[in-house]
């Protein structure tokens, strides 16, 4: 087949035939349903067809590449349409003829290879074109996986772009940190917390959670950000805000939010903490904790760990509870209809006093959680916004395991969980009088973080 010079054939491959461009040492199915571009320094091109569920295949076009970007294009319908070379201008096209052209060469071109004198020889060559051939699967995963995360570092950009346009000066005044590039770390745990919280924070503090140096080495020396999270009064700059003020002055473990405090704003805050924190640091996964929720930081890790390789990925203890019309009861749905007839049971969600979302997830309710809708109880909403994505749901029990005997028993067993509460309450029940208990029996010690690798 030769290389044309201005002009391609029109028609189109039907989904039946695979085409794949081969340059010496790279190779990719065309198929795939992204743009991608590629610059070699110099390049033997070799286009292949390959009709779908066949073993052989025919060298249909080649030609000595230059200094090239390559793009290859699909559309919706899985058609393709024409490959171009480019030179900062169009300098030729490969020729993709239609079926019956192409079964007629190929008729051809085995009967070629039946009479040929070197059989050997020809069996060497396309053997070597096989191989290469077989390399294409990790070239591909190669590209896809950095196409990904430059999609993600755009993503993120644009939302720290935004978050620094949208900050209050209060925010601004807690801390440069939205100005700076942002840290790669393991995992943000932002801890929800309310100004009537004081005592309930106290109790972290003095069991799970590091506090002052120890904080900062977590930090440093194993890629770990805890921070309790809030929002400012209704009138920002009063004793509340002030009082928080002086309680970061003191511990450094605030990350503030530019959000009115109320607990029917749960969804918006959840919303607005993903995208603040996706602004700020660069992390593997997000988690979200209540505070009255006792947790082992070295299992937590662990945990994450074994999912670090996934790009869309939702962990928690997954649930499916009834849909509550009625008005006046604890966790009502004002928006019941949408679910269907009276009775209906929600999808598929993680429980709220603890979830970890990764990267990509948290960067696509940072970059469109201006058009997420939000439902009345944040555990629905956030479940909402991945119900349509092609996300992986993992339900972790331990990451919900009963307080004492339940954490104790397994704890003892070698197996200590990684968060612990009380069902009927939706956390530790009187956290703030039994936290240190609960730290005390279920724990993993307080040196675990120290000695868990991930």
């Amino acid at each position: 087949m030769e290389f044309l010079q201005n002009g391609f054939f029109s028609s189109a491959l039907p989904v039946s035939y695979w085409v794949f461009l081969l340059l010496t040492d790279f190779g990719c199915n065309l198929m795939n349903l992204r743009a991608f571009s590629w610059n070699p320094c110099k390049r033997l091109g070799l286009l292949l067809f390959w009709p779908s569920g066949s073993t052989e295949f025919q060298v249909i076009g080649h030609t000595l590449l230059e200094n090239p970007t390559i793009y290859w294009l699909a559309c919706e319908e899985m058609t393709i349409y024409k490959l171009m070379c480019f030179k900062r201008k169009v300098i030729g096209f490969w020729d993709i003829p239609d079926p019956g052209q192409m079964d007629d060469e190929a008729s051809s071109l085995k009967k070629d290879q039946l009479t040929a004198k070197h059989p050997t020889e020809n069996a060497v060559q396309a053997g070597d074109i096989l191989s290469q051939v077989s390399q294409t699967h990790d070239v591909i995963m190669a590209l896809d996986k950095t196409i990904s995360s430059m999609e993600v570092q755009l993503a993120s950009a644009r939302a720290a772009k935004s978050d620094n346009e949208n900050v209050s000066p209060m925010v601004i005044k807690s801390g440069n940190e939205h100005l700076k590039e942002r840290p790669k770390v393991f995992f943000v745990m932002g801890i929800i917390t309310a100004f009537s919280s004081r005592k309930r924070r106290d109790s972290i503090r003095e069991t799970w959670m590091p506090k002052g140096e120890e904080l900062k080495k977590l930090e440093t020396e194993k890629g770990i950000i805890i921070r309790f999270v809030i929002g400012h009064s209704a009138s920002p700059g009063g004793v509340l805000d002030r009082a928080i003020e002086a309680e970061d002055e003191q511990h450094k473990d605030f990350l503030r939010l530019n959000h009115v405090e109320g607990y029917h704003e749960l969804s918006s805050k959840t919303q607005l903490y993903f995208s603040t924190a996706v602004a700020m640091w660069d992390a593997d996964f997000y988690i979200k904790v209540d505070d009255d929720v006792h947790i082992n930081l070295g299992m937590v890790s662990s945990t994450l760990a074994r999912h670090r390789s996934k790009p869309r990925v939702y962990i928690g203890c997954m649930k499916s509870g009834p849909v509550l019309a009625q008005k006046g009861v604890k966790y009502h749905e004002p928006e019941y209809w949408k679910f269907g007839e009276e009775g209906n049971k929600y999808f598929r969600h993680a429980t709220g006093q603890i979830y970890a979302i990764s990267k990509d997830l948290a960067t696509y309710i940072s970059v469109n959680r201006h058009i997420l809708h939000r439902y009345a109880n944040e555990d629905v909403s956030l479940g909402s916004w991945f119900i349509g994505l092609d996300v992986e749901h993992i339900d972790d029990r331990s990451l919900c395991c009963g307080t004492a005997p339940d954490c104790e028993w397994k704890a003892q067993a070698g197996n200590p969980c990684a968060a612990s509460f009380d069902w009927s309450c939706s956390g530790i029940c009187k956290s703030v009088e039994r936290m240190e208990e609960v730290h005390q029996r279920c724990g993993e010690g307080d040196e675990a973080i120290w000695h868990t690798s991930f």
